[in-house]
């Protein structure tokens, strides 16, 4: 009988770098989109949270005929359950409080994003 010599199981090195380069290939092609996908994402909840607070803040003024002085005034009052974060700089306490016109009570007439940046629609953040 000739001698039968088992060969050493395992993958080559040719075949390990393949495998390497096949993912490689698909990982460039994927991560832009997944890439895209988030932020597209992040400027969604950013607007969504805009409408919400501004929605909020007139909620307030009709009910008490005035303004909120804080944000915190809304969660106090039981308006949100919490300050929304701003997606973009990933903070809740980044927002841009714009001051009511001359004459009406309150400080909080309006919210605006203080995240730098521009969004797909070519508008800066803190335009919204």
């Amino acid at each position: 009988m000739a001698s039968m010599r088992s060969r050493p199981r395992g993958f080559t090195l040719i075949e390990l770098l393949v495998v390497l380069a096949v993912v490689a290939t698909l990982l460039a092609l994927v991560a832009p989109q997944y890439f895209g996908s988030v932020d597209r994402a992040k400027e969604v909840v950013l607007k969504e949270n805009l409408a919400t607070l501004r929605t909020t803040i007139d909620k307030f003024y009709a009910d008490s005929g005035r303004y909120p002085e804080t944000l915190q005034e809304l969660v106090d009052r039981r308006y949100l359950r919490h300050v929304p974060e701003d997606p973009v700089s990933q903070t809740s306490d980044a927002w841009v409080i714009v001051p009511p016109p001359q004459g009406e009570k309150g400080s909080v007439f309006d919210i605006r994003s203080a995240s730098a940046g521009v969004g797909r629609n070519g508008k800066a953040f803190a335009e919204w």
